[in-house]
């Protein structure tokens, strides 16, 4: 099958927007298909090479093209719209359009089917909703007009409506859309994924920094926003004198790895604290393997609760280390209290640091639950992502 995949993201990313847009188009080359996505040049000098950046072999069928760029901000996003939707026109080129950009979805299903082949939209929360939340989630994020809001509504109606096919990345995001907008045909819930290695612990990481390498770690990977909840990790360590934090991710010229950073020095525990900033992503399970436990701390929000898909969660699982996780609804959908995972209050930090203490104390415990979680991820894997994605492109392309 001849898959157009659209992006409006500088390319390499080292966001999980990047990364799972990379993942998922790889692992589909993979199997055979024919992928072309469609993003915009590294603004880094020199580029990056998405594949090395990645870690990911060149497949013939995978293609990585550049759409021309704008040299003032404001104006790149309509020269990559016009771009794509350029490129998106025709049956002859591309048998499927697959994007989880709700803008360009939302151009694309105006487009009469005759001149568009099918379009598949990949949902990863509600545009309207994640919009409004985020000046609270984020601390940085202008607050939307009541326009926006509505504008974002009607985009996400249209394309629930009209888009041949549906992808979201967990069931309570589908169950929501389908309350608001009402039910629809070929629509099916495929979560991220992961890329396995033949072993957990095949290339760890030495410990490193100024912290005591004999102390419990206490680890976590990922973005630092506040609405990921890092700083329930920090109030951990000063309630458990025998542990260090190793907290992997976070850029500098952004306001959160700062934040934190001073957060664990008016604690007085930023000696037990290690900031990696960020990583490769092939990187970033190799220094996993350096915590004896990972936790995953979201608060409930309007992403966290029901709509999160989070890449951590699969690249905790892969590790083969005890997991901690906030006790939400699309958690849930995933790990399993006292099976995979030991699931505490979402936002209650002694809750969190009881369910740490826990793991830490009871070995057989952290090995059994590290142990299932393991098993459970072998069904989270890119490649299974792409066979999931499979009988909803092959139906509606016939």
């Amino acid at each position: 099958m001849r898959i157009l995949y659209l992006a409006d993201i500088r390319f390499p990313l080292e966001r999980a927007n990047g990364i799972q847009s990379m993942e998922t188009c790889h692992a589909l080359a993979r199997r055979g298909h024919a992928v072309t996505m469609i993003v915009r040049p590294d603004t880094h000098a020199p580029p990056r090479d998405p594949y090395e950046f990645y870690g990911v072999e060149r497949l013939p069928t995978l293609r990585i093209e550049l759409a021309p760029t704008a040299p003032v901000a404001a104006a790149r996003r309509a020269a990559y719209m016009s771009y794509a939707i350029g490129r998106a026109v025709g049956h002859a080129r591309h048998d499927l359009i697959f994007t989880r950009d709700l803008g360009i979805a939302a151009m694309l299903v105006r487009l009469p089917r005759s001149v568009r082949p099918t379009l598949v939209y990949e949902a990863h929360g509600i545009a309207a909703d994640v919009a409004a939340s985020l000046p609270s989630l984020l601390g940085t994020a202008p607050e939307p007009s009541a326009a926006k809001l509505r504008r974002l509504a009607r985009r996400d109606r249209r394309v629930w409506n009209d888009a041949e096919g549906y992808v979201t990345i967990t069931s309570g995001l589908a169950t929501e859309l389908t309350r608001r907008y009402g039910t629809r045909a070929n629509v099916t819930v495929i979560p991220d994924g992961v890329r396995l290695s033949a072993s957990p612990a095949a290339k760890p990481f030495p410990r490193t920094g100024g912290n005591d390498p004999r102390l419990y770690t206490i680890g976590y990977a990922g973005h630092l926003y506040p609405w990921k909840g890092v700083e329930l990790i920090i109030e951990a360590v000063t309630a458990l004198q025998d542990t260090r934090a190793l907290i992997v991710g976070g850029h500098e010229h952004e306001p959160d790895l700062q934040r934190l950073r001073d957060f664990a020095v008016s604690i007085d525990c930023s000696s037990r604290v290690t900031f990696t900033g960020a990583l490769p992503p092939p990187d970033v399970a190799l220094r996993l393997q350096e915590a004896d436990v990972l936790v995953l701390p979201n608060p409930a929000s309007a992403i966290s609760t029901h709509f999160t898909s989070p890449l951590k969660l699969f690249e905790y699982m892969a590790a083969g280390k005890p997991i901690v996780a906030s006790d939400l609804p699309s958690i849930r959908e995933v790990l399993r209290d006292g099976e995979n995972a030991l699931l505490a209050p979402a936002g209650d930090p002694p809750a969190l640091t009881a369910a740490i203490r826990r793991v830490k104390d009871d070995p057989a415990l952290a090995a059994k639950i590290a142990a299932q979680a393991r098993a459970d991820v072998v069904d989270y894997t890119w490649d299974r992502r792409a066979e999931r994605l499979e009988p909803l492109f092959a139906e509606l392309t016939g």
